[in-house]
């Protein structure tokens, strides 16, 4: 079996953006547990147009996005708690996954999805991580079930969130690797 495959999407256009460099972490965990990484950041996301369902043409990161996700074994959604949501950059970017509709696995079909927010402060937090799982579900993806949510008002947040970040690299990992051996 090749090495499982776990895609990181979200971020936000800021360069080093808390929201980056926590993914960043989950996904380095998940690969000290032995899967393979690839990443969508903010600055990957940022150059999406925004997805229209009625033209079939993609710019070359939507289809390399696209691609990711379809050879995928796990999954790890990270956005900033923009309003009490998803940002505008991470929905759009979960829009085009449209296009796996039809695949015979399709969307997140079967495979454990991390779920990770940030917010410069509380409010947002909840209801944002509420989304992305209620997005992993619309999407057939299965919530790992610890989701981490980072207060960044502080500007050591994500240091001082490692063990969580770690945890739910480790997390997605196992659950990847369980249901591989399963599903084989």
């Amino acid at each position: 079996m090749p090495t499982p495959l776990v895609v990181g999407i979200g971020g936000t256009p800021r360069p080093g953006s808390s929201t980056d460099r926590a993914l960043a972490r989950v996904l380095a965990s998940a690969a000290t547990h032995g899967l393979a990484t690839s990443i969508f950041g903010g600055a990957a996301l940022a150059e999406l147009p925004l997805y229209r369902p009625d033209d079939s043409t993609r710019h070359p990161t939507a289809h390399a996005l696209i691609e990711a996700v379809r050879t995928a074994d796990a999954i790890v959604l990270a956005t900033p708690g923009y309003h009490g949501g998803v940002s505008a950059l991470v929905k759009n970017a979960l829009d085009y996954l449209e296009d796996l509709r039809d695949d015979t696995r399709p969307y997140f079909d079967s495979r454990p999805v991390a779920c990770l927010v940030t917010a410069a402060g509380p409010q947002a937090l909840g209801s944002t991580l509420t989304a992305l799982r209620s997005i992993t579900h619309a999407l057939r993806g299965w919530p790992t079930p610890l989701g981490v949510t980072i207060n960044t008002t502080t500007p050591t947040a994500v240091q001082e969130a490692a063990g969580q970040l770690d945890a739910l690299g480790e997390q997605v990992a196992r659950m990847t690797t369980a249901l591989r051996l399963e599903l084989a």
